[in-house]
């Protein structure tokens, strides 16, 4: 299963270059996760999960530019990987029917008192596996 996120195209998103800049592509991607673990949660009436992470690492792959604000777009999500304290998200992106990029991000669970890593509950863990599509 993938966590579908809609977004549309801002018109301040375009740089210099007439293009959706480099860094939005991270901005988009933070939205569907975010979306992914605490408000899509929300409007099913279910609590957020995994708000205690930190992303460790991002990768983008720029497949094609996206030249207009005002388009509609999505960001498509799924898990690729389950670790113990860790787990990764894999990302399309999606404009007119067209992938116009793929990410991929790592996710570090951590104790907001200790300020470390923690094990993934095992709560977290199940939540993760609805989505889980493997490499």
């Amino acid at each position: 299963m993938r966590h579908i996120y809609p977004l549309q195209v801002r018109w301040g998103d375009l740089d210099a270059f007439g293009h959706v800049n480099n860094a939005t592509y991270l901005t988009y991607i933070q939205e569907a996760r975010v979306d992914f673990t605490i408000y899509a949660r929300a409007r099913k009436n279910q609590s957020p999960i995994l708000f205690d992470m930190v992303v460790a690492r991002a990768e983008v792959d720029y497949i094609a530019p996206i030249y207009e604000g005002g388009v509609n777009a999505h960001v498509e999500l799924w898990v690729h990987r389950i670790g113990n304290s860790s787990f990764g998200l894999a990302y399309e992106i999606h404009v007119d029917g067209e992938v116009v990029a793929k990410a991929r991000t790592v996710q570090v669970t951590v104790d907001m008192n200790s300020k470390s890593s923690r094990p993934l509950a095992e709560s977290e863990k199940e939540f993760l596996q609805e989505y889980f599509q493997g490499e």
